[in-house]
């Protein structure tokens, strides 16, 4: 699995590239720092998109360094090949899972934890695609649909597990898992 936040802040860079073109590295730096990451991941991962061939950088002097797109639909592409691929992976492991069930005897903890696990993984891929869908040039990217018919093949795969197993309060310890208990709530602040 790919990390998360690494995603989030190449997003954003690339956010902040497509709306102002091209854009001093400081200033490239402090937007999306603003929003998320701290300096040291903004530089790496800017440094990671430089070597990826999606932004170019441009240095005219060592205080003046600009970064600009090279191709605003590639860079957004292969991002959403990276989202794909992951969904694509979770979606597997839910068949396997389901295979699995059928072939050998899983006690009813092991089933409840590899379907909230499942839960997890597809809500955190459904939620970086529900932040990108605010973004026209991803959604309008052909990958964009698929990704969000696979994540709807997972929520339909998941639910007919839940549905078919004996027991009848395993919905009911599945929702009571995935509730956030309220005496976590003091600490948000």
């Amino acid at each position: 699995m790919m990390d998360k936040n690494s995603e989030i802040i190449k997003t954003e860079i690339i956010r902040v590239l497509n709306e102002n073109g091209k854009t001093r590295g400081t200033e490239l730096a402090k937007r999306v720092i603003s929003k998320v990451g701290n300096e040291k991941m903004v530089y790496r991962e800017i440094s990671a998109l430089v070597e990826a061939g999606e932004i170019e950088k441009k240095v005219h002097s060592r205080a003046h360094i600009e970064y600009e797109l090279i191709n605003l639909s590639e860079s957004v592409n292969n991002q959403l090949k990276n989202v794909h691929s992951e969904i694509e992976m979770i979606y597997e492991e839910i068949m396997n899972f389901e295979i699995a069930i059928k072939e050998e005897k899983f006690t009813f903890q092991e089933r409840l934890r590899s379907t909230i696990h499942q839960i997890h993984l597809v809500q955190s891929t459904d939620g970086i695609m529900k932040l990108l869908s605010y973004y026209p040039a991803f959604k309008k990217d052909k990958m964009y649909s698929q990704i969000t018919r696979k994540i709807s093949d997972c929520w339909e795969s998941i639910m007919n597990d839940i549905t078919h197993q004996s027991e009848e309060n395993f919905l009911n310890e599945i929702l009571a898992n995935l509730r956030i208990p309220h005496t976590d709530s003091k600490n948000l602040n």
